[in-house]
């Protein structure tokens, strides 16, 4: 007991953890611990902070104060420091979702043709055509309605700097740096994420005003 009152636990939470239906939430899941006893860590890792019932439905939100009570009711002289996010984000699902292989072509495909007909309506627009005939011009001394060996490397460049532009090919990627579709996907996730985590505490606080009313 004299060593637990000089024990410190480093907590950080998650930002996101998945959960099946009915199924407990451990602190070990929901954050990560790092104490100079181990075997405080091993106890507090085990610690029940959440059970999950139909009710509550697909996503619930654990506040960082109710892990910190939980801890403190098992620990009371536990020293805990909490670092990151105040909140960790459970989704309740049987199974994980797959992708749906005929989705995945539709939606490809969409985006493919999709992209390259804007290209062409913002080529149309701005008389790339006529721009390319007008270089042509400059260089050869000729005009020629047709400079196929202008238009050709210009379309492949396109093409090329797509592929510099979002660093990959397939499934082969140039350099550790993200490109800009991940950096969007991510920024959209962390959007989500805090939506959610804030219409969620918006709920339990309706709901325990509701309580308080009613006793009152």
């Amino acid at each position: 007991m004299e060593a637990s009152k000089q024990a410190v636990l480093y907590l950080r939470l998650k930002k996101r953890i998945y959960i099946k239906p009915e199924h407990r939430v451990t602190l070990g899941q929901a954050a990560r611990l790092l104490a100079v006893n181990d075997s405080i860590e091993e106890q507090l890792k085990g610690l029940v902070l959440y059970e999950h019932k139909k009710a509550d439905g697909n996503r619930v939100v654990i506040d960082l104060l109710q892990i910190v009570k939980i801890i403190r009711e098992r620990m009371p002289d536990l020293t805990v420091e909490a670092y990151g996010d105040p909140q960790v984000l459970v989704m309740v699902a049987e199974k994980q979702v797959k992708p749906r292989i005929p989705l995945l072509i539709f939606s490809w495909l969409l985006l493919f043709f999709g992209s390259g007909l804007a290209i062409m309506n913002f080529h149309t627009d701005v008389s790339m055509k006529e721009v390319h005939i007008r270089i042509v011009e400059l260089i050869t001394g000729k005009r020629t309605d047709h400079p196929l060996w202008f238009q050709i490397p210009y379309s492949l460049g396109i093409g090329l700097g797509m592929v510099l532009f979002f660093n990959h090919l397939f499934r082969k990627r140039f350099n550790e740096e993200p490109n800009p579709l991940e950096v969007e996907l991510y920024m959209y996730q962390e959007n989500v994420n805090s939506y959610v985590i804030a219409d969620e505490m918006r709920k339990k606080a309706d709901y325990d005003q509701t309580q308080d009313k009613r006793h009152d």
